[in-house]
């Protein structure tokens, strides 16, 4: 049976790591702008809070973790009213050392390490879609033991850096995503994983994407009538059940067609159309490019990204 969390992970190709630790004192706030890439923060000491664009504040204590997939704007704080002030995370994710917000002299009272990572995906937009927006794990021991290894990891320069990073922050993402369970989670993938009707379907059109599903078929496959699994699957997943099948499709047929020696026909038929036609009609649309020309442009990519190799 197909692992979807697995295989989106797998597709996303995490990487390269950044880290640091944040600390902040007395009267404080700071409003980020939007980063694109995904971010996270394990509070180590103390307590804050955190608004996400588009979600609700929450209060940060010791031992939460946070993973943000696409990174939002955002504004980190203590807990008494302050006008935040604007920072731009590419120019703080430069700086070197712990950073410190607020009152600069005596004890913090907060601490955390915060990071991002890269995907290494060229789709990777396309991927983070299929993911909750805001992920929080309350006081979880396995996720704050990752982000300290990560942390330590990424401020030495040993043998065998980069591989142990990304493996520890392809360990980390998916821990994190999968102790992001139950109704109260954001509408992403993993919410849909956790209803053990929507799963069934889910895990269904991850390993059959060739089969030419319908809502009806899905419905039957979670046992469900086919309204309340169209409002059920689109509730918990944040999008509808053939719009995620899209999305899982087109993500599949982008990395065949730079990753194998494929025809168009061949991805068409590995990805469930009944004719090349279609599928690149279905593929220009959704990627605004003709899969054979998207499938020279990353074959060009590659080899000028060979000749620049030593």
């Amino acid at each position: 049976m197909a692992d979807p969390l697995s295989e989106v992970i797998s597709l996303l190709r995490p990487g390269t790591v950044f880290s640091k630790l944040i600390s902040g004192a007395g009267r404080w706030g700071v409003r980020y702008s939007a980063f694109g890439h995904p971010s996270f923060s394990v509070v180590l000491e103390g307590a804050c809070k955190l608004a996400v664009d588009g979600e609700e504040p929450i209060a940060l204590r010791s031992g939460d973790f946070v993973l943000l997939p696409a990174t939002p704007g955002f504004t980190l704080s203590g807990f008494e009213p302050v006008r935040p002030k604007p920072l731009d995370p590419k120019v703080e994710a430069s700086l070197t050392g712990e950073l410190r917000h607020g009152r600069q002299d005596g004890p913090p009272d907060l601490r955390l390490l915060g990071g991002y990572f890269v995907f290494a995906s060229p789709d990777a937009a396309l991927l983070v879609s299929l993911l909750p927006r805001l992920i929080h794990v309350r006081a979880e021991p396995r996720l704050a033991t990752l982000v300290r290894l990560v942390g330590d990891e990424s401020q030495e320069q040993r043998s065998g850096r980069d591989l142990v990073l990304s493996r520890l922050v392809e360990v980390l993402l998916i821990e994190g995503l999968r102790s992001t369970t139950g109704a109260t989670a954001s509408p992403g993938l993993l919410r849909g994983l956790a209803d053990a009707r929507l799963a069934v379907a889910i895990r269904q059109m991850h390993e059959r994407p060739n089969q030419p599903w319908t809502v009806e078929q899905l419905a039957r496959q979670a046992a469900l009538s086919r309204s309340a699994f169209f409002e059920r699957f689109t509730r918990a997943v944040g999008m509808p059940p053939m719009e995620y099948l899209l999305s899982w499709r087109m993500a599949l047929a982008k990395n065949l067609l730079r990753e194998r020696d494929q025809g168009v026909a061949e991805v068409a038929e590995h990805v469930g159309y009944s004719s090349a036609s279609t599928f690149s009609t279905a593929f220009s649309r959704y990627v605004g490019q003709p899969p054979a020309r998207f499938a020279r442009g990353r074959l060009a990519t590659a080899q000028r990204s060979a000749s620049l190799t030593p």
